[in-house]
């Protein structure tokens, strides 16, 4: 089901709490919204349908990406970059990092581990920010 966008900065300033099996569904909702919103968005969190979980769906060019409760387990190589949010009014800079390691669960719940670098590392940064209160 396609959700409306969260613009509520309290709301979206609040830390998500972990998912579980149960929260399967919101992951459902997070891809048919990413999905209607393809021409302007690339990367979601729940957060950003009203749901504070730690679920986030990424674009990889055409294949979306679940995954519940990431955590950056490493990182390295900071930049500058310049981003834009559904969520949000306008653009903000903020420190990223080309390289990061991620550890999360897939839909299944086992646990994945990958290293991700460039535009897919900045998205993903961007959208654990969102799982954890922070707004750019």
């Amino acid at each position: 089901m396609v959700r409306p966008i969260v613009k509520d900065v309290l709301f979206l300033g609040q830390k998500s709490v972990p998912a579980t099996p149960e929260d399967i569904p919101i992951a459902d909702d997070l891809l048919d919204t990413l999905r209607a919103h393809s021409a302007e968005c690339v990367g979601m969190a729940a957060n950003m349908i009203g749901v504070k979980k730690c679920i986030i769906v990424v674009d990889l060019g055409g294949m979306a990406l679940e995954m519940f409760n990431p955590r950056i387990v490493s990182k390295s190589v900071a930049y500058e970059a310049v981003e834009g949010c559904l969520s949000l009014y306008g653009a903000r800079s903020v420190t990223r990092y080309r390289n990061i390691k991620v550890e999360w669960k897939t839909r299944a719940f086992q646990t994945k581990t990958q290293t991700f670098t460039g535009n897919i590392a900045q998205i993903i940064q961007h959208e654990i920010d969102h799982c954890n209160g922070i707004i750019i």
